[in-house]
């Protein structure tokens, strides 16, 4: 160990070494000094502190000892005295300020020390590195994203790349206003990135990725058609949609409801829905009775409905997703595509409208999804609503095939929906009994548990 006094005269001759470098004109002449300021990072834990202030303060002056500087500088950073840790951190934006080249290198090791245990260590990493983004955006963030699609070691690497992940969503999209100038250009480039990120994202992941793309004026209420084109495009590329579709794959049918629902209100704003219609048409709409039982993962725990949590065993719910998203695209649809799909979704209904009463019970929301469906896709394709449940609308085109006899079809379609509606009046009945029967209880109950006791049996 180093005793007071040698520490007291190596203190001191550091000082000497940091006034000479300051006081001299042409400070690239006092090589001796600075090669002193670079020894003591092998000495005392005070000097240490004190040469961690003084290497990258004068680093730019002798590009000889570049390597040799920062070499020195990067083992104090790994020292085991925080104090000497954190100074050092604080020091790393200052080797790239008046020498550009080292920002990548530099905001490579902060990406690596956000894994820091230390609050305080932490904390003069994210000062550090919110300096060097503030120097130059771009190289920056293009240095902190590859954090993200570069994992070669999991087991530590996937450490760091949360840690960024985290540090981007916190620290950087926050303040997209300041940083990401000039506009246009940064926003482009930080899009990209993204997309480049997007090859191995939790459900968590993307959708912060999109909600951040969203919020950028490139995608803005103003975008043109292929900007909204472009997202549409990332999203059709997280649901799979050019993947062989497997009915039991439960994971690529969560993430596809998903990504369907995160797709709509782009759709309301005129983005093409047809990739996602016709894969619904083809693959899903088929097999709709063998959508099963599956694990939710964390791609849908972030849709549309927040209160599903991830593991929960969702038969039901899983199909009722995907006929709201096909009711809800269904009103942005183009002739064409409504053209196609209507055919699969008469079939669909005809299944769930019994055309006479049968003792099943009915899924009235499987219906109510179907027939609003069914409504927007005959409005936008009303020339093929003849040839599939006999509702002649004259169009003027070939394709209404007016001399043909589809009264069979008529008859049973609208046999079907008087069913449906004798049903909704039964159900109806039955509801409104309940309630009344629920209100008079719960009035008659003189306790809290005698309240709970009804809640239960209703």
């Amino acid at each position: 160990m180093t005793d007071s006094s040698d520490e007291a005269k190596q203190i001191e001759k550091l000082y000497e070494f940091g006034e000479r470098l300051n006081e001299a004109k042409d400070k690239s002449q006092n090589v001796k000094d600075y090669e002193g300021v670079i020894d003591a990072t092998k000495t005392s834990l005070k000097a240490k502190q004190l040469a961690a202030q003084l290497i990258p303060r004068f680093f730019k002056f002798f590009p000889n000892l570049s390597s040799r500087a920062l070499n020195a500088h990067f083992d104090l950073i790994e020292e085991e005295d925080l104090a000497v840790r954190v100074q050092a951190i604080r020091g790393l934006p200052l080797f790239c300020k008046d020498t550009k080249e080292y920002i990548s290198k530099i905001v490579d090791i902060l990406g690596q020390l956000l894994t820091a245990d230390e609050i305080v260590e932490r904390d003069a990493v994210h000062k550090a590195l919110m300096s060097v983004l503030r120097q130059d955006v771009k190289e920056s963030l293009t240095a902190l994203f590859k954090h993200i699609w570069n994992v070669e070691e999991p087991s530590q690497d996937d450490t760091i790349r949360d840690k960024v992940l985290c540090f981007i969503r916190d620290k950087v999209f926050p303040l997209k206003a300041e940083l990401l100038r000039p506009q246009e250009e940064m926003e482009r480039h930080i899009t990209d990135l993204i997309k480049k990120s997007l090859g191995d994202v939790t459900g968590a992941e993307f959708r912060m990725f999109m909600d951040f793309l969203k919020s950028l004026s490139i995608f803005g209420e103003k975008a043109p058609p292929e900007r909204l084109k472009e997202l549409i495009g990332i999203i059709e590329g997280q649901a799979d949609l050019d993947a062989q579709f497997d009915v039991s794959d439960a994971d690529h049918i969560d993430r596809l409801i998903s990504c369907l629902f995160m797709a709509i209100p782009f759709f309301v704003r005129g983005a093409p829905g047809s990739k996602f219609l016709n894969y619904l048409n083809k693959h899903i709409i088929p097999v709709f009775d063998k959508v099963t039982k599956g694990v939710y993962d964390d791609f849908l725990v972030f849709s549309a409905y927040e209160d599903l949590q991830v593991g929960m065993e969702l038969p039901e719910e899983r199909k009722l997703d995907l006929l709201k998203a096909l009711a809800e695209i269904s009103p942005y649809t183009t002739p064409q595509d409504s053209r196609q799909v209507l055919p699969s979704v008469v079939q669909l209904l005809k299944k769930y409208m019994p055309r006479r009463k049968t003792g099943e019970e009915t899924n009235f929301t499987y219906v109510e999804c179907l027939l609003f469906s069914f409504h927007h896709l005959a409005h936008k394709a009303p020339n093929a609503s003849n040839s599939l449940c006999g509702y002649k609308i004259v169009t003027g085109q070939p394709s209404d095939r007016l001399g043909e006899d589809f009264s069979e079809y008529y008859k049973d379609f609208t046999e079907r929906l008087s069913s449906v509606e004798d049903l909704t009046r039964a159900t109806i009945k039955k509801l409104t009994q309940g309630m009344a029967e629920h209100n008079k209880a719960m009035a008659a109950a003189k306790s809290d548990e005698a309240k709970d006791n009804i809640v239960s049996l209703f």
